[in-house]
């Protein structure tokens, strides 16, 4: 079987305001959780308790996204330091 070969370049990663987008999704999820934990009876009741506990999964996930995400976004700002502080290197003349 002959390996597949790309027949072009892969674009760039499109990068955002990963931050607040992370946080923003992570307070939905705890907000979704608060909401439907009144109606935990119902839930029990019907069978659909995984959906409560699918939102608190997804708030406890977020904050663990939310750390990784403000320290890749930390790392990224010290490379673009690091890099406009070295100015440009002599292999890009």
């Amino acid at each position: 079987m002959a390996k597949w070969t790309p027949t072009h370049e892969a674009p760039e990663p499109l990068e955002g305001p990963i931050v607040p987008t992370i946080i923003g999704g992570t307070i939905l999820w705890f907000v979704l959780f608060l909401v439907q934990l009144p109606f935990y009876g119902w839930f029990d009741d019907h069978g659909h308790l995984w959906w409560l506990w699918t939102c608190l999964a997804g708030g406890g996930l977020g904050l663990i996204g939310v750390w990784y995400v403000r320290g890749r976004d930390a790392a990224l700002k010290r490379l673009a330091a690091g890099a406009a502080a070295e100015g440009p290197s002599p292999a890009a003349e």
